[in-house]
């Protein structure tokens, strides 16, 4: 029999896992996954600022995020390439982060921010997760043609009315909000993982956007409740225990898809 923590962890995972499936088909198709990395080392300096001066974890880590995404799309344009500017800004807030967290993380746990903590969440932290969903929900349904045609390519965006730097800005604010929620769920180091993997293995296997999107959903929470069940009945951390089963989920189905 579960106990209630163990309710409490698969409920915020799961919420965790729809978000991440839905704009990881965003990340995986307009190949961000350096951007992912950057915001996930924001939300390091993200903690210690929280802790730094007395707020909620949530609001310092997505507010920190939020300034990494504008940031990247101020610069973008500008002499330098989007890898470049990716790599200053990412090792840049990591090394901040670090740095704060050591003036003002009194009792901060590294491993906790990098690797998350899943266990020690309460109902209240799920509900902020769910609220993220359908935050994050709502705006991928409204703007998902515009979203996708932005990513097909800029002259059919422009042919269809679509202005691309702002579904750009808006969709970098969503993966923002993500990392900020996700974070103790997964962990700084992980979160682009579930950004990627359970995207990735849908690709192999759904033929429309729609479909990967559905099955990226579907992948990341088979990934997040196997990997929670193996954390609990093997004593094994559950961070990585999901990110561990999304990996094996994506082996499974690039088998599938090549014997089709």
């Amino acid at each position: 029999m579960y106990l209630e923590f163990m309710w409490i962890a698969a409920c915020a995972a799961v919420g965790m896992a729809i978000m991440a499936g839905v704009l990881g088909c965003f990340v995986v198709w307009r190949r961000m996954a350096y951007f992912g990395d950057a915001l996930s080392h924001a939300a390091v300096l993200g903690v210690a600022i929280s802790l730094g001066f007395g707020f909620s974890v949530y609001l310092g880590v997505a507010g920190v995020a939020c300034l990494v995404a504008v940031l990247l799309w101020g610069f973008m344009g500008s002499q330098h390439s989007t890898d470049s500017l990716l790599g200053v800004i990412s090792h840049g807030a990591l090394a901040i982060g670090l740095i704060a967290a050591a003036l003002w993380g009194n009792g901060l746990s590294l491993e906790a921010v990098l690797f998350g903590d899943i266990l020690v969440l309460e109902w209240r932290d799920a509900l902020y997760i769910w609220t993220g969903v359908g935050v994050i929900g709502g705006y991928i349904l409204w703007r998902w043609r515009a979203l996708v045609l932005s990513t097909l390519g800029d002259d059919l965006a422009a042919s269809e009315g679509v202005d691309v730097r702002r579904e750009q800005f808006f969709l970098a604010l969503a993966l923002a909000l993500l990392v900020g929620l996700a974070l103790q769920v997964v962990g700084a180091i992980l979160i682009t993982a579930f950004l990627i993997i359970p995207a990735a293995a849908a690709r192999s296997v759904a033929r429309t956007p729609e479909a990967m999107a559905i099955t990226a959903v579907l992948v990341g929470t088979a990934a997040v409740i196997s990997g929670l069940a193996g954390s609990y009945y093997w004593d094994m951390p559950a961070g990585p225990s999901m990110v561990s089963a999304a990996a094996v989920i994506f082996v499974v189905l690039q088998g599938v898809s090549a014997k089709s």
